[in-house]
């Protein structure tokens, strides 16, 4: 029979991940993916407590950040458009009151240091090679937060800077936490505005510097998103209308590959379960008052009991109170 796709071999990697696993995403917005997936199967997971970042260097500036639990103040903030910015946050964090800007990154960030130094797996999405320097302060920023070009200076990272940066950071992390495995992904999604030359380029000198690095650590492992997406999936159906982001057909094609490479049976058990209920409970009944919908409620508030008896490391504590509040 003719083949009509080229699939990516399944690696194999030396460890698990299972529902006890703490586990922490960081890195482009393929990260926020992988991350909410985990999240709707009750993982426990901590996604981007810096919001969505695209370069090696800040994303390892910002978990240098969660291991000195550094607390941001007034003076680390720009205010701009009517908003208070932090050059190393995404513009979720920004706000109009810079009491409450600062207050929602720092809460955000004791939180992720702690979980950091727990965790036993550490994803890392790196999305480009381009980085933005700040004129003023000849600092790497984040984000630019729609200030004008001008005060920016462009250059795309050498392999070398990438593979020194992510090396020098995981050492410390080796020894603060050495149960720790990292997963190194490079994100399908191109960044044309850069040209699809240079952003061909820059993706080469990412996955060159995870190739050298899991080379140097045996907790490095590399996980082939964007080989899913570039050679299994290269057809535009698997893309959204603006032909740059996968679709959520080529998320949930990359996430059972995902599932394959790391859950073990009994994983993937517990998960079919979570689904369910979860599909049960966004049930919309035509007659939500009806005898039988009533019973229907009561009878996924049951399923959810019974599974946290036999899985009391599973939260359910939003859906217990979804049910109840529909409960008559």
């Amino acid at each position: 029979m003719i083949k009509f796709r080229t699939p990516v071999a399944q690696y194999a990697f030396p460890f698990g991940i299972h529902h006890q696993s703490k586990i922490l995403c960081i890195g482009s917005c393929f990260a926020e993916h992988i991350g909410k997936k985990l999240d709707y199967y009750k993982f426990p997971v901590q996604l981007n407590p810096f919001g969505i970042i695209y370069n090696p260097l800040s994303i390892a500036e910002s978990l240098n950040f969660l291991l000195e639990k550094k607390q941001f103040v007034k003076t680390d903030l720009i205010r701009h458009n009517g908003l208070w910015h932090s050059f190393q946050h995404h513009s979720r964090f920004s706000g109009i009151d810079v009491t409450q800007t600062l207050e929602r990154i720092n809460t955000v960030i004791a939180d992720a240091s702690k979980h950091l130094l727990r965790a036993n797996i550490l994803t890392i999405t790196l999305g480009t090679s381009y980085v933005y320097t700040l004129k003023k302060t000849g600092k790497i920023v984040a984000n630019c937060h729609k200030i004008p070009a001008s005060e920016f200076i462009r250059k795309r990272l050498r392999t070398e800077e990438i593979h020194h940066t992510l090396a020098s950071l995981f050492k410390i992390l080796e020894s603060e936490n050495p149960e720790l495995n990292i997963i190194l992904t490079v994100s399908p999604v191109r960044h044309i505005k850069d040209g699809l030359i240079e952003n061909q380029r820059s993706k080469a000198m990412l996955l060159l510097a995870c190739d050298q690095l899991v080379q140097d650590f045996n907790f490095v492992h590399y996980f082939p998103a964007y080989e899913i997406m570039m050679d299994d999936l290269r057809d535009y159906r698997f893309y959204e209308k603006d032909m740059i982001h996968p679709n959520n057909l080529a998320h949930d094609y990359i996430w059972q590959y995902f599932s394959d490479a790391f859950f073990v049976e009994k994983t993937v058990q517990l998960n079919s379960r979570i689904e369910k209920i979860l599909q049960a409970i966004q049930h919309k009944a035509f007659q939500a008052e009806s005898e039988k919908h009533q019973q229907f409620l009561k009878a996924q508030l049951e399923r959810i009991r019974q599974m946290e008896q036999n899985a009391p490391f599973l939260d359910f504590t939003n859906e217990v109170q979804n049910l109840q509040s529909r409960i008559l």
